[in-house]
């Protein structure tokens, strides 16, 4: 089923999406925490995010019984509301049915936050987001990636940084966690997913 080219071409109802920056030098960087929680949950759902379309890798899966797009926007972290109107607006997709998966700097590694919508909160992916859709509708699931160790650290350097070894460690529990709460959120339970994992 997964990866089986007929099932394309309408009638997706999600959109699960990992925000990063697509270059070589971006990889398992704090700031592509995003990415890093779609390959676990891809790799969950047995699902390959592998196709070029809508400026994104895609991979179609099921989620909760709904046909979903696991995207990886490729338009670099600041323009990637570029990437997620487009395939929203494809597949005709309400800002409510769109998860954005990001890093977030005011959680330690190892925490995640749910939220059913809300501000970018600095983010700036989330910011292009809502900017280009006009909503800020869009459930969400933050990962944490730590604040700075010292006021000295230049902001954009520490979410270039990548995660320690311990740090990895935690990750890979936390996207597990994103990984059930998606599919909470996907059947229409975010306040479970709230409750849970928040």
């Amino acid at each position: 089923m997964f990866g089986n080219k007929k099932s394309f071409g309408g009638g997706v109802e999600l959109l699960v999406v990992g925000l990063g920056n697509p270059d070589k030098k971006y990889e398992n960087t704090r700031h592509n925490a995003g990415w890093l929680a779609i390959d676990a949950i891809a790799e969950t759902l047995d699902c390959k995010v592998d196709r070029v379309k809508f400026k994104s890798y895609v991979g179609e899966c099921n989620i909760a019984g709904r046909k979903a797009m696991l995207m990886k926007p490729t338009t670099y972290m600041n323009n990637s509301g570029q990437a997620v109107v487009e395939a929203m607006n494809f597949y005709k997709i309400s800002p409510e049915n769109v998860i954005v998966l990001f890093d977030d700097i005011s959680l330690d590694v190892g925490k995640m936050r749910i939220r059913s919508k809300g501000s970018d909160g600095g983010q700036r992916g989330m910011k292009s987001i809502i900017y280009l859709s006009g909503s800020d509708k869009f459930p969400r699931v933050k990962i944490g990636i730590g604040a700075k160790p010292t006021p000295e650290w230049d902001l954009a350097d520490w979410v270039l940084s990548r995660f320690s070894d311990d740090e990895q460690k935690k990750l890979a529990q936390v996207f597990e966690n994103a990984a059930k709460a998606v599919e909470l959120m996907a059947d229409g339970k975010i306040d479970r997913a709230m409750n849970l994992f928040n």
